[in-house]
């Protein structure tokens, strides 16, 4: 289960400090598999806004 910080007001540092407190407590593995579902979850919602891949270019000879 992923903690949840709870703040009464806006404190950056406190954030990124539990941020990185989480992150340290991954293993590398889990590191790289929570970067990836990340990525997918980003190229997901950018092709629903609209944007999609980029087209190849290609070389006329």
């Amino acid at each position: 289960m992923t903690p949840i910080l709870k703040l009464k007001g806006h404190n950056e540092k406190k954030e990124i400090e539990f941020e990185l407190r989480y992150l340290r407590s991954l293993s590398v593995k889990q590191r790289f598999a929570l970067m990836r579902r990340k990525t997918k979850e980003m190229v997901n919602l950018l092709e629903r806004s609209g944007y999609r891949r980029a087209f190849e270019i290609i070389k006329r000879a």
